[in-house]
């Protein structure tokens, strides 16, 4: 007798306590302080759902949940200004923020 078990257990979002609250440690996009729960999945049907235990932070560009302890700290408003007006270009195609020197993306690889 053979069982297959298809399905698994997933993160979700449950609600944003403080957006912006950090900086996300695979893209660098900003990152949301979130309450998350868990989700088991069979045949990808939702079965129960249970509390994370402690807030963490969620990129919304990577789908990534991280401890805040391994974030580095947003950079202050005034600085926050600052680059946006001196160093940081936007792609128009994906909305990353891209170094002015670069002739293309490199996320998605369109000309700037």
């Amino acid at each position: 007798m053979f069982f297959f078990f298809v399905g698994g257990v997933n993160q979700q979002v449950k609600e944003v306590l403080k957006r912006g609250a950090g900086r996300c440690i695979a893209c660098g996009s900003a990152a949301d302080l979130v309450e998350y729960e868990k989700v088991l999945k069979i045949f990808f049907l939702p079965v129960k759902t249970w509390p994370g235990k402690q807030p963490v932070l969620h990129c919304d560009n990577c789908n990534l949940f991280f401890p805040q302890s391994f974030a580095p700290p947003p950079p202050p408003a005034d600085e926050r200004r600052l680059r946006s007006i001196t160093d940081v270009l936007t792609c128009p195609h994906c909305s990353r923020e891209v170094d002015p020197e670069f002739r293309f993306c490199p996320f998605c690889g369109s000309a700037l």
